[in-house]
């Protein structure tokens, strides 16, 4: 049985069990999350697509950590003219683990 579920604008296909690491989630660590926008679920040869979310389906998991990602450099200039601008970015993440699935 899988899922596929909507948070921080991204898409994610997940199987009870699985641990992802998705944008940030208020919550502490040990914290249980509930998913609401699931798009659709499967269940061997059965599927339920949602248009756009299923109504009486969520994805229950727990919060792992609350970690950084690695630090990205967003560098710009102009030719010839002596701009440069260098600026640093580290996005925040949330790695949960997938306790169930309701659909």
């Amino acid at each position: 049985m899988y899922a596929v579920l909507k948070t921080g604008g991204k898409q994610y296909k997940v199987t009870e069990g699985d641990v992802i690491t998705i944008e940030k989630l208020t919550g502490d660590v040990g914290s249980d999350v509930e998913f609401s926008e699931v798009l659709m679920v499967s269940d061997g040869d059965k599927y339920q697509i949602g248009t756009p979310v299923l109504e009486n389906a969520t994805v229950k998991g727990v919060i792992l950590s609350q970690e950084k990602a690695k630090k990205i450099i967003v560098f710009k200039s102009k030719r010839r003219k002596g701009y440069m601008k260098k600026q640093g970015h580290r996005q925040k993440l949330t790695k949960l683990q997938i306790k169930k699935i309701n659909g």
